[in-house]
């Protein structure tokens, strides 16, 4: 009866996972096998030719796939490191603050988040007009700097989508930060203070050490996110001026749904799983050896 107990146990938790099972393998598994066969394939809907590993020949040649890789760690390098910043920043100053308060403050900077991807797109486009009426440049005005053509600028396109991830994504991690500054034991802070420490010894030895766990999740992820970015580029420059802002995720879009290379596409963003697969292994190896959960 012991083992019949065990063996339905172990049924019952296959049937509760089957949902998740079957979701995995539908919008995951499926998706990738697919990729790859027809990354090896010159496809066509009607009749594709098997062409072995000429897509990731050809991609590996291409000089616009290696400008939108070098394109996507540029922006990856400018945004993770100074978002992470900026959310502890702000997580760290919400925290002392009354309850409502700190409800107040997390849904103004988590709203972004759920706002459509369109719209806040139109509300930088506004932003970044070139004209006099734009709001940046008003701004740049009052310090006496003359119109930039922010977007149409190979100078400054990459900028704007960088300062435009800098304003506006850091809800989420936000939240994770605020989730794990509530974590820490109020006598950390009360030992420090007996000892003398300011109030930057205690961010930097007692909040920063215990928030590695929340960072390198944001880290992972946000690294994860920055090579996948694809709305930014195409609704604010769709990659120009001369591919100035091409991504590695725009390049693929245009590769299968405006040049209809699907084989080609799949071949690249088989190419962007592995090197996104590569530095989160690296990230864990260096970055989580005193991690504990």
């Amino acid at each position: 009866m012991k083992r019949k107990g065990i063996k339905g146990e172990g049924t019952w938790g296959y049937i509760f996972i089957a949902v998740a099972l079957v979701m995995f393998a539908m919008f995951t598994a499926y998706p990738v096998v697919s990729a790859f066969i027809i990354s090896l394939q010159k496809y066509k809907p009607l009749g594709s030719t098997y062409v072995g590993l000429d897509n990731y020949v050809s991609s590996i040649k291409d000089g616009i796939f290696w400008q939108a890789m070098r394109n996507t760690v540029v922006y990856t390098i400018c945004t993770v490191p100074v978002n992470l910043f900026i959310s502890m920043a702000i997580a760290v100053l919400i925290l002392p603050l009354r309850k409502k308060t700190q409800s107040f403050f997390k849904g103004i900077y988590y709203l972004p988040v759920v706002a459509s991807g369109v719209a806040l797109s139109v509300v930088w486009l506004w932003i970044f007009d070139p004209l006099e009426g734009g709001i940046l440049n008003q701004l740049i005005h009052f310090f006496g700097f003359e119109n930039q053509n922010w977007l149409g600028s190979s100078k400054t396109a990459m900028f704007s989508l960088v300062l435009m991830s800098w304003m506006s994504s850091h809800g989420t991690s936000i939240i994770i930060y605020l989730a794990g500054l509530l974590g820490i034991d109020e006598t950390y802070y009360e030992a420090a203070e007996m000892d003398g420490a300011n109030f930057l010894k205690k961010l930097w030895y007692i909040v920063v050490p215990s928030l590695k766990p929340a960072t390198l999740f944001l880290l992972v992820t946000g690294v994860i996110g920055s090579f996948q970015v694809f709305q930014n580029a195409y609704l604010m420059t769709g990659g120009g001026p001369n591919n100035a802002t091409t991504m590695v995720g725009l390049l693929i879009f245009n590769n299968a749904f405006t040049y209809f290379e699907f084989g080609k596409a799949a071949a690249q963003s088989l190419i962007l799983a592995v090197i996104i697969g590569g530095i989160s292994v690296i990230q864990f190896k260096y970055a989580g050896k005193d991690v504990e959960y």
